[in-house]
């Protein structure tokens, strides 16, 4: 059985991250949350930064429960759905929120919505229709 709790090492562009992924499992489904959390190397030590990408339901907006793959999130209803312990996605997702880093270059920590990041994610990879037909 594999350990999802587990921090995990991703480089990107010569930039060393640690990444996780918690589920937060309520008795009401709205308060569930699911998120992909980000560190830069020097984090514990104080130099480094942490980047939270917070994935909740909503309409047409599904996060793992009990019902499917721990770590999924997906969009309703063209069924679109990233596994947030995936290396390639958490890579993606990543790239997608970099620049609300550059946007609080004071904050330490930094949270955001993950749902947007997803929909740049998930569209970036369907091909357009013009591919598609050929």
């Amino acid at each position: 059985m594999r350990k999802h709790r587990r921090l995990r090492r991703l480089v990107v562009d010569g930039n060393v991250w640690h990444w996780t992924v918690r589920q937060r499992v309520r008795l009401d489904y709205a308060d569930c949350r699911l998120t992909l959390t980000f560190f830069t190397d020097g984090y514990r030590s104080g130099t480094g930064r942490r980047l939270s990408l917070v994935f909740a339901p909503g309409p047409h907006r599904i996060v793992s429960h009990t019902y499917f793959e721990a770590g999924t999130v997906m969009r309703l209803p063209d069924r679109s759905d990233l596994n947030l312990h995936e290396p390639g996605s958490a890579r993606r997702l990543l790239e997608a929120a970099a620049p609300a880093l550059d946007l609080r270059p004071a904050d330490r920590n930094v949270d955001v919505d993950g749902w947007p990041c997803f929909d740049q994610v998930v569209d970036g990879l369907q091909p357009s229709p013009a591919s598609a037909s050929r």
